[in-house]
C-alpha cells in the first residue's frame, strides 16, 4: 500500500525508553496459554517484574524513520476513514492515540510486554505495538509484506471503534451474565467484528486521495488472517484443534470477516454476533 499524506499527529513513541522487559521466554508462554486454553492470561503479565514501568511520554507528533511512518500513515488512514464513517452515523469520531514501545509498556490497562502482541486499550483509548511484532508476523507464521501489518493496525483500531460505539461496554456487563465457555464464544464474535472493521477500512480507504493499494495487498491481508487464526495456531501447538478454546476465530472467519468488510464497506454489514459463521 502507499500514502502520500500527512501523519496523523497522534502517535506517542516510547521506544527505547520502555523499562527491563518482561521475560520474552515467559511472555510467549502466557499467549501460548491464552491460544490453548481460550483464557485471557495477559493479565498475568502486571505479576511479572518489570523495571521501571511508570506512566511514560515519549516524543509526540509524526516518527521520522520509515517504520514509524508507515504506522503513522496507516493510522491516519483510519481516523478519516472512521471520521466519515461516524459523521454518517451522527456521530463525532474521537481519534485513538498510538503508542510505539519496545520491550514493555505501561498502559491505563496495566502493564505488559512486546510478547502479548499488538493491543487496545479502553481505558486510554489508545493502540500499543512494539514494531518487532511485524518481524514475529513474518517469521513465526509466514505474514509478511505492508498491508499485512496495516491489517494489524487497523484490527486494533477495530476495537477502539468498538469501545466509542458501546459494543465493548455491552460485552464487558454480559460477561458476569454467562459462563466462560459462552462468554469466549461472545469474545470471540467481538474479534471477528474487528477483522470486518480492518476490511471495511481497507473498502473506504481506497477513496482517499492519499491512499493506494498495490497488486497483492488484499492477499498479504487474507494470508495475515489465515495464518493468525485460532484453529491453525492450536493445530501448530499443540497438533489438535479445541473450538471451546477459540479467542479470535478460525483462519476460514477471520479471512471471511475481513474479505466482506473490504467487499461491502458496509458498517450495517458488521453483525458478526448473529452469523453462524
Amino acid at each position: 500500500m502507499q500514502w502520500f499524506g500527512k501523519g496523523s499527529g497522534n502517535v506517542d513513541d516510547r521506544r527505547g525508553m520502555s523499562g527491563g522487559a518482561i521475560g520474552g521466554g515467559v511472555g510467549i508462554i502466557i499467549v501460548i496459554l491464552g491460544l490453548l486454553f481460550g483464557k485471557d492470561l495477559t493479565g498475568l503479565v502486571n505479576q511479572l517484574p518489570v523495571q521501571d514501568m511508570a506512566q511514560q511520554e515519549g516524543k509526540k507528533g509524526d516518527p521520522e524513520d520509515a517504520e514509524g511512518k508507515f504506522v503513522d500513515g496507516v493510522l491516519e488512514s483510519t481516523n478519516q476513514v472512521w471520521s466519515t464513517q461516524f459523521q454518517a452515523m451522527g456521530k463525532t469520531y474521537e481519534e485513538p492515540r498510538l503508542v510505539l514501545f519496545s520491550n514493555s509498556v505501561q498502559s491505563a490497562c496495566g502493564a505488559a510486554s512486546s510478547a502479548v502482541g499488538p493491543f487496545y486499550c479502553p481505558g486510554d483509548h489508545q493502540v500499543y505495538i512494539d514494531l518487532s511484532f511485524y518481524q514475529e508476523l513474518k517469521d513465526r507464521f509466514g505474514a509478511a509484506g505492508d498491508f499485512a501489518q496495516a491489517y494489524v493496525i487497523a484490527h486494533e483500531v477495530g476495537h477502539h471503534v468498538q469501545n466509542l460505539l458501546g459494543i465493548s461496554e455491552k460485552m464487558a456487563r454480559a460477561r458476569s451474565e454467562m459462563s466462560e465457555k459462552e462468554y469466549n464464544k461472545l469474545s470471540v464474535r467481538l474479534e471477528l467484528q474487528a477483522d470486518f472493521f480492518a476490511g471495511l477500512w481497507a473498502h473506504q480507504a481506497q477513496n482517499l486521495k492519499d491512499f493506494r493499494l498495490d497488486e497483492g495487498d488484499l492477499e498479504e491481508a487474507l494470508n495475515a488472517a489465515n495464518a493468525i487464526g485460532d484453529d491453525k495456531l492450536q493445530k501448530q501447538i499443540q497438533g489438535e484443534v479445541v473450538p471451546d478454546a477459540f479467542t479470535h476465530g478460525t483462519s476460514a472467519q477471520r479471512m471471511f470477516w475481513f474479505k466482506k468488510g473490504f467487499d461491502t464497506g458496509d458498517i450495517n454489514q458488521a453483525d458478526t454476533f448473529n452469523s453462524k459463521i
